[in-house]
């Protein structure tokens, strides 16, 4: 019998099935409901691109278990599922029943978590996900120089080790930067112990997977991050539902998570208020409908714990407006009426609720305090010149 998988693909069917999923993308973009300006269809289309170049690397360079890579899967310019501007995502497939030896420097991250995922993020399946284990910097033990050995699965270690169990299908690793200029990302490798060298050459069933999974990716994942943006979106203007931290579910362990809907017209403004927590790092970002994160390089579409500027009675102000105000904690919302904002607290002594109120935009003066640090037209345009420049290096481009 022909295995049908080598049947497909001798035959080319996975690019023609492929290439139907891509079609059916479009009404993404084209579909009743959605946003048809001309800046929101450049956008929609946009997306489609980054989320596709997005699963590609998912399904390629981080889709085998057997000789795995980690594969940067978000990033500034392919940004999906509310990603965070402050966090590098890599991704890994792994098996369940094969250990695993990770080995490089820690680097200087705020924040660093690797985490053993069940599921996969194209199989819409979110609450079915399930975290087996993670092992966050401060749980890692390294050398004096910051290199360090991890191991997974297998039999339980001294030192760093993490579970993996018979479901656990993917390894996340997050890095947190708090200090964009000056904090730097772990380097890092990955394989399977015991795997046999050279590598295989490339199998018709290999290859037919590799197809399965990106199609996976483009139907399934497409269309539930679509109904989990369009959920957020739908709920009442300016307000913020806050999380307690998080545990489990593919969620960063410790992380308090805050989403809701901004609405802010032209002429007006949106004052974002919280009384800042004690934890390891905390932020604010806007995002549109595609639930991918604005522009965060060569704009400041978020700011963190280490870019913001906080009151003198310990509160944050941002002030999200179309225009600059001139005001050190401006959001900019890239031209956008409405979008996502998403509010993050990493290992808070409390959960603080945050308060957003609309009003014109010629009223700031009258709610803000009298002495909001204030910025000129050059002091910004050397602050995001920084950003721009931060990020590169983050990503290593």
């Amino acid at each position: 019998m022909i295995d049908p998988r080598e049947q497909r693909t001798t035959s080319g069917a996975i690019w023609r099935d492929l290439v139907e999923r891509l079609r059916d993308l479009e009404s993404l973009v084209t579909g009743d409901g959605v946003p048809s300006s001309p800046q929101d269809r450049a956008e929609g289309f946009r997306y489609l691109l980054r989320f596709l170049a997005s699963g590609i690397r998912v399904a390629v360079p981080g889709g085998d278990p057997d000789y795995p890579e980690f594969s940067r899967m978000v990033e500034n310019g392919l940004s999906w599922g509310l990603d965070n501007p402050d966090c590098n995502y890599s991704w890994a497939r792994v098996r369940g029943d094969a250990p695993y030896r990770i080995a490089g420097h820690r680097g200087s991250a705020c924040h660093l978590e690797f985490q053993v995922n069940t599921g996969h993020f194209g199989d819409g399946n979110v609450g079915r996900w399930r975290t087996v284990s993670s092992l966050n910097a401060r749980e890692l033990a390294t050398n004096p120089d910051g290199t360090f050995e991890l191991y997974v699965g297998g039999e339980r270690r001294d030192g760093n080790w993490m579970a993996l169990d018979p479901e656990a299908s993917f390894l996340l690793l997050r890095q947190y930067f708090d200090d964009w200029e000056r904090e730097r990302p772990a380097e890092i490798s990955i394989e399977r112990v015991g795997a046999e060298y050279p590598q295989p050459i490339a199998t018709t069933d290999r290859v037919a997977a590799t197809f399965d999974e990106l199609a996976m990716w483009l139907s399934s994942g497409a269309r539930s991050w679509e109904t989990m943006s369009k959920l957020i979106i739908g709920t009442p203007a300016n307000q913020v539902t806050m999380t307690p931290p998080l545990e489990g579910n593919a969620g960063l362990r410790g992380q308090s998570y805050g989403l809701g809907h901004f609405a802010c017209a032209p002429d007006e403004a949106v004052v974002v208020e919280l009384e800042v927590p004690q934890c390891r790092m905390w932020s604010v970002q806007l995002s549109g409908w595609y639930w991918e994160s604005l522009e965060f390089a060569g704009r400041q579409t978020s700011l963190n714990s280490s870019q913001a500027v906080v009151d003198a009675d310990g509160r944050f102000r941002g002030v999200i407006a179309h225009d600059d105000p001139g005001v050190h904690n401006w959001i900019d919302p890239e031209g956008h009426a409405d979008g996502t904002i998403g509010i993050r607290y990493l290992f808070p002594d409390r959960v603080t609720q945050p308060v957003l109120t609309r009003l014109p935009v010629a009223d700031l003066a009258r709610v803000l305090p009298p002495d909001t640090r204030r910025v000129t037209r050059d002091e910004r345009r050397a602050m995001l010149e920084r950003r721009r420049r931060a990020v590169q290096l983050r990503y290593r481009y």
